[in-house]
């Protein structure tokens, strides 16, 4: 049992990468998608109760606003993996102006998001964590987390 947390900015590759990496396995849990703190809850629970691995496909700036996530996962019995998208603002103001009217984020709660942003720490409760950067060819990379950006 797996519980995905992603940590990055709007426009940072996020939901893309759920949809090459978990889409198959993983039940995703978004907010952009939920629209509610209390239909995130219940498909939460549900997650949890169930045994379902997922993915809490949101920005998850804090360890705060993961510590949640996080609490509930372990105390379930889940392994709980995060993944740090690191994107430069510019990156993300240039991926968000590319998408469809509909789905372009505010440039205010980009530049929210950023001002609020913690990279995410092991001691939070995580068992493993990884940075995912988008290369020169847009394709994700991977690298095993160590203390440093």
């Amino acid at each position: 049992m797996e519980a995905v947390l992603f940590v990055g900015l709007q426009a940072s590759g996020k939901t893309t990468f759920y949809r090459e990496r978990f889409f198959d396995t993983h039940v995703r849990i978004s907010l952009d998608m939920l629209r509610t703190r209390h239909r995130e809850q219940v498909l939460l629970e549900a997650c949890l109760e169930a045994k379902q691995p997922f993915v809490v496909d949101n920005t998850n700036p804090t360890a705060e606003e993961r510590a949640k996530y996080i609490r509930a996962a372990r105390e379930a019995g889940f392994h709980v993996v995060g993944y740090y998208f690191q994107s430069s603002i510019e990156e993300c103001k240039k991926r968000n102006e590319t998408r469809p009217e509909g789905k372009k984020v505010p440039l205010r709660g980009v530049l929210g998001t950023y001002g609020k942003l913690q990279i995410p720490r092991v001691d939070e409760g995580f068992d493993a964590l990884h940075y995912v950067k988008i290369d020169e060819n847009l394709k994700f990379v991977i690298e095993d987390w160590s203390n440093e950006v």
